[in-house]
């Protein structure tokens, strides 16, 4: 029935999160598969931003100087009320070994990962390749896997539908889902994607920029929005705006795996416009000349966490059990740890006999975790001594800091305690 087809781990998914949790098991002596649907990896970028936490974990990996060769360092995180800068967060003489967020294009990272894991024997990557259905044994998990291809319909303008060439079973040890908010895997398991807050729709442009702001990202708050000016190299800069609105666009969307990403251009004036008219009403300090725009997009985000992180052979790490704001990207990064530490606790179980039990722990501390970053349990809160500005908007700045664990709570008390209550300025360290 397998024709052989049998590995230790077998991964959902070729993002960031789901490479991550392969590279970190083959390390380890484990054999992983890898299968993602998509033909190739990324091709545009909407998950940027590398928290310092990442960047370690990326240097322990043999990434880090590659990676960073392509990034922007951004030493502060500033807080603003339309032209009144509200507080900040630097970053710099923290102590760790990267004190800064790195942005750097998602399809950058994919690549490093992919070249990294061709290059080991024990790991092989699937491409084309959709879970259909999973059946958990004792001591293994059975997984239905549709190999696709592309079949042209149509006469002078032919259309290409997905088809199913053939469908393979595999046999593994643990399936890891890494298959992002759409997840397979969770819905073979059956566990609920709950929505924890209402949705939040953003208006996203990337253009040009000369910008004396290079070393920094500023996050914009009002009444109703949070907003962030993201620079990026190569002179670039993104803008993300919150949408005040009832209208539904689109879900978050889908990796597009092109190699690149067109804007239209009968559409790039209306799009300009509508990107001027936001800086003007909500960052009027933003004076620097806005050159050519990249690309634009609407995209729709939803709070939500996963009932369970999994159960029994089959785990959720990444996006597949989690989402939240883009302004912080902290569902990419938190995915990275939980990658890290989903793939020790495997190899615990399978190389030192540790009970299985052992991922019912990495259950409940992931859950604790993102119910604090979502709001859903107490998190931050607003100490005597803190700015009256910070205490207003005390659970909409969490999303917005790139930590998290222990370097989240270390930013949090700092932020509680640092402030300068006359000027209602706060300067934060690790230090």
């Amino acid at each position: 029935m397998f024709n052989n087809d049998q590995t230790d781990v077998l991964v959902v998914g070729a993002g960031p999160v789901g490479m991550l949790t392969a590279l970190l098991l083959a390390e380890s002596g484990v054999r992983v598969k890898i299968i993602d649907q998509g033909d190739q990896t990324v091709g545009h970028s909407y998950a940027c931003a590398l928290h310092p936490r990442t960047l370690k974990l990326l240097d322990e990996i043999g990434l880090a100087n590659d990676v960073l060769k392509l990034s922007r360092y951004l030493s502060t995180v500033a807080f603003y009320e339309g032209a009144d800068r509200r507080a900040e967060l630097r970053l710099s003489g923290i102590g760790l070994d990267f004190p800064f967020v790195a942005t750097v294009p998602q399809s950058a990272l994919e690549d490093f990962l992919e070249q990294k894991l061709k290059q080991m024997d024990n790991v092989t990557i699937h491409w084309n390749h959709r879970l259909s259905a999973l059946r958990q044994e004792q001591d293994a998990v059975v997984a239905s896997i549709d190999k696709l291809s592309k079949s042209a319909k149509g006469y002078a303008v032919p259309d290409l539908d997905t088809v199913v060439q053939k469908t393979i079973h595999t046999r593994a040890a643990f399936v890891v889902g890494a298959d992002g908010q759409q997840s397979l895997v969770r819905q073979c398991l059956g566990i609920d994607y709950e929505r924890v807050a209402p949705p939040e729709n953003f208006a996203t442009f990337e253009f040009e920029w000369q910008g004396n702001g290079e070393h920094e990202v500023r996050i914009v708050m009002d009444e109703k929005t949070t907003n962030i000016l993201l620079p990026l190299p190569e002179n670039r800069c993104r803008w993300t705006f919150q949408r005040i609105t009832t209208d539904e666009p689109s879900e978050f969307p889908s990796k597009d795996r092109t190699p690149f990403y067109v804007v239209e251009p009968t559409n790039d004036g209306d799009s300009r416009h509508e990107l001027l008219s936001f800086i003007r009403q909500r960052a009027p300090w933003f004076d620097d000349t806005v050159g050519e725009l990249d690309w634009s997009a609407d995209i729709r985000f939803e709070r939500r966490l996963a009932k369970r992180f999994g159960h029994g052979r089959c785990w959720l790490a990444g996006d597949a059990a989690h989402q939240t704001s883009p302004i912080g990207v902290q569902s990419m990064n938190v995915g990275m740890r939980e990658a890290e530490e989903l793939s020790e606790s495997i190899v615990e179980i399978l190389k030192k006999e540790a009970p299985l039990e052992l991922l019912e722990d990495y259950n409940r501390r992931r859950r604790g975790e993102w119910e604090k970053l979502l709001s859903v349990a107490p998190s931050l809160g607003s100490r005597d001594e803190a700015s009256s500005w910070v205490k207003k908007h005390s659970d909409r700045i969490l999303p917005c800091i790139p930590g998290s664990g222990d370097d989240l709570a270390l930013l949090v008390n700092r932020l509680e305690s640092s402030c300068d209550a006359d000027q209602e300025t706060l300067v934060v360290s690790f230090s």
